[in-house]
């Protein structure tokens, strides 16, 4: 009845092990009513004598930033705490149980400071192997471990695949349709294809693709759009044929988890296809246009097969050679697509602290959520409950109708960071939301223009401590970068660093107007918006004022006419009156608007054009 924990990872020898912990107790948090005695209530439980709690300590926390006593209740095994905190919420002096529902990995992983793709020390005692597991070596932690400052990342093994199903009608289903391919390729340079035979049996392809993959043992599996069509399409075809899909490091089979991600134990499985979102110039996601926009392989090179037309290219003899030809560029796509973007999935997940093979598929929203949730734990901050809220419109960005046709010489000025600044100037936060009916502080009031929310001004809210530390974070990677050599690894590292701390950064702000969110208070992302608008309309009547003429304003940029001199004299003065740092992004030598928000073209001083909203025929 002792909860363990797997840590899979590599040492620094280069070895695969597998660290087990049985050290970590789960816990939840009982929240005592303000006029009941903590002290008399945790005895209270103890004379009931619950079978499920293990130990009771009386703690002090904050929750939205109002200090509550508590008591932290420990549980025998994490599937016990839903119980338990419905038992104790029944108690008289308990208010409510919180952080009951936080899983009890990712509860270890933010109390220990344990952090995915991160170099750590653990005193540990070598076991045997009995758990059969396919690593070097069993270890035994002693004490939780200890994460420690480590730059370069170890030789890490990386499988890429694809398929392709035979089918010649309609969708393939996996209960009917073979596997005819199956491309493979690792980070080591190797590339493998197994075929089926002219009878299009798929046992031995099956088969062949298991024992390559427990042959390789990756640490690393990668491939495009697995989560929801590949892995599910295997494992019900391997049912089908009276296999199992041993591909792990533990002789179990791929199976869905949380974010709806396909966990591989012992290693880390990662659909591409989650991170397509990040190019948002890439707007139809297929592999070959996210490999066209990354340099890996352009579409001009590539074979292409629409999928419809699989069956008739493996049956006709001539075509099938150049079947086999397209499933094998997918899978160098695959490969290079990984080797642009694995770092910043690395980076990602180590400044969220989600695993690997989850950061891809959580939504933005979760990824900013755990990050402030490992905040919470060190400022003491109680974690709140998911509530299912109704969907509330709110006024969002301001977006300037544009003065259409051409102009020349266009400057467009852009607010760094706008509105995490704007939360960290005017210091909104979930914890310093001041209520209508509630009266203002002794440390005074910031007043949001148009929705006259109001956020006290001192102590420093959580949000404000969160993005203070991100935007520090940022700087200090970036000044890093400047003393490192653009070739070597560690800049590689440090740039990719830099972009997931910007993703988490920018993601904050949405954050809190997410219905889905935790710390959902609808004021604070009302009062950013309010806030936002101002600036922007503040900014184009100081150049105004200025003699500059301003031709269009979008969420947190403006574009105006280009004169240097004056450009630099506005920056300063809206430095000084907004408390904002502005600065100018671009020149366009040219630019021509619509009359619509959001749609123009310019010309860039290199000869480039940049175009915005207009890629495609539209019927207006």
């Amino acid at each position: 009845n002792t909860p363990e924990v797997w840590l899979w990872g590599v040492d620094d020898l280069g070895k695969r092990v597998l660290v087990v912990d049985r050290n970590f107790i789960a816990y939840f948090y009982a929240v005592i009513e303000e006029r009941a005695d903590a002290t008399e209530v945790a005895e209270k439980i103890r004379k009931e004598q619950y079978p499920f709690v293990v130990k009771l300590d009386v703690v002090e926390r904050k929750f939205f930033g109002e200090p509550v006593k508590a008591i932290k209740v420990y549980c025998k095994a994490p599937d016990v705490i839903p119980k338990c905190a419905k038992t104790l919420r029944k108690l008289e002096g308990i208010k409510d149980c919180l952080e009951d529902d936080i899983r009890y990995s990712m509860r270890y992983l933010i109390d220990n400071n344990i952090v995915p793709c991160g170099w750590h020390k653990v005193e540990a005692a070598e076991e045997k192997n009995t758990l059969g597991v396919q690593v070097d070596k069993v270890y035994k932690a002693k004490y939780c471990p200890k994460l420690i400052e480590k730059a370069e990342i170890p030789q890490l093994k990386i499988l890429g695949f694809s398929t392709i199903c035979y089918s010649k009608e309609g969708s393939p289903k996996p209960e009917r349709n073979p596997v005819i391919i199956i491309s493979a390729a690792t980070n080591r340079g190797e590339e493998k294809q197994f075929l089926a035979g002219e009878d299009k049996n798929d046992k031995p392809v099956l088969e062949a693709f298991i024992s390559y993959v427990r042959n390789i043992d990756p640490d690393i599996i990668v491939g495009y759009g697995v989560n929801t069509q590949d892995w599910p399409y295997l494992n019900e075809r391997c049912k089908k044929l009276g296999l199992k899909l041993h591909v792990d490091r533990a002789g179990t089979e791929p199976h869905t988890s949380v974010y709806g991600h396909v966990s591989i134990t012992g290693r880390a499985n990662i659909d591409l296809s989650d991170f397509a979102e990040e190019f948002p110039e890439v707007k139809v996601k297929t592999l070959e246009n996210l490999a066209d926009y990354l340099g890996v392989m352009k579409i001009e090179s590539r074979t292409l097969i629409e999928d419809v037309d699989f069956a008739d290219f493996w049956d006709d003899k001539s075509k099938r050679e150049i079947l086999k030809r397209f499933s094998v560029e997918n899978t160098r796509c695959v490969m290079g697509i990984a080797e642009t973007i694995l770092d910043f999935a690395m980076q990602l997940s180590n400044l969220v602290g989600l695993p690997l093979d989850h950061v891809g598929t959580a939504a933005v929203g979760f990824r900013v959520e755990w990050f402030l949730t490992k905040h919470a734990q060190k400022l003491g901050e109680l974690v709140p409950k998911r509530i299912e809220q109704p969907y509330r419109p709110y006024v969002g960005a301001i977006v300037l109708n544009p003065e259409p046709g051409l102009h020349e010489n266009i400057a467009v000025l852009d607010f760094k960071a706008m509105y995490p600044n704007i939360m960290i100037t005017y210091n909104l936060s979930p914890d310093t939301y001041i209520p209508m009916k509630e009266p203002i502080p002794s440390c005074g009031a910031y007043e949001a223009p148009e929705v006259k929310h109001r956020f006290r001004r001192e102590p420093a809210g959580f949000y404000k401590e969160v993005l203070s530390h991100l935007i520090k974070a940022r700087d200090e990677v970036r000044s890093k970068m400047k003393k490192t050599s653009p070739e070597s690894v560690e800049y590689r590292v440090l740039d990719a660093r830099q972009k997931a701390v910007k993703v988490i950064t920018n993601a904050s702000y949405g954050y809190a107007g997410w219905i889905g969110a935790r710390w959902y208070i609808k004021p604070v992302a009302e009062a950013a918006t309010a806030w936002g608008r101002h600036t922007i309309l503040s900014a184009i009547d100081i150049a105004k004022k200025e003699g500059l003429k301003v031709v269009y304003g979008d969420t947190d940029s403006i574009f105006i006419e280009h004169e240097p001199k004056k450009i630099e004299e506005l920056c300063k003065e809206i430095g000084e009156k907004l408390g904002l740092e502005i600065k100018p992004d671009k020149v366009y030598v040219r630019i021509f608007f619509t009359e619509a928000k959001k749609r123009y073209a310019g010309l860039l001083p290199d000869g480039r054009l940049d175009i915005v909203g207009l890629e495609v025929i539209r019927g207006d």
